[in-house]
C-alpha cells in the first residue's frame, strides 16, 4: 500500500514550513497507550513503504529544555540511502538523486501519522528541515543509535540510513533503556580513516565538520561514508571482530 502525495511541486525546504498534507485530523481527546500489534501494524507499513524498520525516542525534560521541545514520545521512520547513489562521482545529479529519494520517503510519513490517528492517537510530522531541532540529537536519545567520529549518525540496520521523525501522545513506546552502540565511540579512535581519507580535509583540529569546507551538501561528497567500515561491512561484523579483540 503506498501514499504518494499527489503534489508535483511540494519539496521539503529549509525555512519553509510544513504543509497540511493530512487526511485526518488530531483527535480531541488522544489516547496515550497503544497496543503492541497496532504498533507492529505501523512498522509493518513503513517497511511497506520503503523504510527498514522503526526505532523510539522519549526525551528527558533535560533535552526538551535545551532543544525547547514541547513533546515527549517520538517515532523514528528510518529509510535506506541508495548505495548506488552514494557510491557515485560527486555531482550536482548525485545531489538531485539523493533529494529524490529523501523527498519521496518524508512525503509518506504523513499516511503514517495519519494511521496513529485513526486509531486515535496524536501523531505529527516533524520537519525534517528545521534549523532549530536537531533530529540527530533525538535519534540519540532513542539508546538505539551512535554518532560517529565522522558526525553521521550510525543505526544498526546500517549508517546510510535517512530518517524521517512522528511526535505522538504515546506514552508507552518500547523505549530502550541502555544505549548498547556506546562501544561504536572507543572504536571510531582506533580507526580514523573517515578524517584521513577527506579529500577537502573538512575536519578541524578537534576533529569537528567544517560545513563551509565539506561539500556534502552542495556536490554529493559521500566519501567519508564509503570508506567507514561501518558501511563498508555492516554493524554486526565489526561488533564481532571488535569484541573478539577485546576479550
Amino acid at each position: 500500500m503506498s501514499f504518494d502525495i499527489v503534489d508535483d511541486d511540494f519539496r521539503f525546504k529549509y525555512h519553509h514550513p510544513l504543509p497540511n498534507f493530512y487526511r485526518f485530523s488530531n483527535p480531541i481527546n488522544p489516547k496515550h497507550t497503544i497496543k503492541k500489534d497496532i504498533l507492529d501494524d505501523l512498522t509493518s507499513l513503513a517497511i511497506e513503504n520503503d523504510c527498514v524498520g522503526t526505532s523510539y525516542s522519549k526525551l528527558s525534560d533535560d533535552f526538551k529544555k535545551e532543544w525547547n521541545i514541547d513533546f515527549n514520545n517520538v517515532i523514528i521512520f528510518k529509510y535506506e540511502i541508495s548505495s548506488e547513489i552514494l557510491e557515485m562521482e560527486p555531482s550536482k545529479l548525485k545531489c538531485k538523486l539523493t533529494d529524490d529519494e529523501f523527498q519521496k520517503i518524508g512525503r509518506r510519513v504523513y499516511s503514517f501519522a495519519d494511521f496513529l490517528r485513526q486509531k486515535g492517537f496524536q501523531a505529527d510530522f516533524i520537519n525534517p528541515l528545521d534549523d532549530e531541532i536537531s533530529l540527530r540529537a533525538i535519534a540519540t536519545q532513542s539508546n538505539d543509535a551512535v554518532i560517529t567520529r565522522s558526525n553521521m549518525c550510525l543505526f544498526k540496520e546500517g549508517l546510510n540510513l535517512g530518517f524521517f521523525m512522528v511526535h505522538t501522545s504515546i506514552e508507552n513506546l518500547p523505549v530502550k533503556q541502555q544505549n548498547d552502540m556506546l562501544w561504536v565511540k572507543e572504536f571510531c579512535k582506533t580507526c580514523g580513516k573517515c578524517i584521513r581519507k577527506c579529500p577537502y580535509n573538512a575536519f578541524d583540529d578537534s576533529e569537528l565538520v567544517l560545513k563551509k569546507v565539506c561539500t556534502a551538501h552542495r556536490e554529493g561528497c559521500s566519501q567519508c561514508m564509503l570508506v567507514c567500515p561501518f558501511y563498508k561491512k555492516g554493524y554486526i561484523n565489526i561488533k564481532e571482530k571488535y569484541d573478539k579483540r577485546s576479550r
